[in-house]
């Protein structure tokens, strides 16, 4: 981290190009470990909401846990069921996970 900020302070007599470089490092850097994990991520997430199923425990954005019931894949809604008889429509891309693997996790 000090060689960055030496290299940053050292007068460039080559016409800036060493900052050039310097700014498309970083770029680079942001790229790896801040964007390209996220757009996997988006896609994993995208993949999952394709190939839900009709019986399958999600849970919704707003932390709603239920079994899918119906898909309509012409209007993207499914129908999850919460309780017995009570059942939600909700908008597919509103489901952020499957819910066998949430509660892993409140044990």
């Amino acid at each position: 981290m000090q060689s960055l900020l030496i290299l940053l302070q050292a007068p460039s007599g080559d016409g800036g190009m060493g900052m050039i470089l310097m700014l498309v490092a970083m770029f680079a850097i942001m790229y790896f470990f801040m964007i390209r994990p996220q757009q996997k991520k988006q896609k994993e997430l995208q993949n999952f909401r394709k190939s839900i199923e009709k019986g399958q425990e999600v849970v919704t954005a707003g932390g709603i846990y239920g079994t899918v019931r119906d898909i309509d894949d012409v209007n993207n809604i499914l129908i999850i069921e919460v309780a017995n008889g009570v059942r939600l429509r909700v908008d597919r891309n509103s489901v952020f996970g499957s819910a066998t693997g949430a509660d892993n996790y409140s044990k």
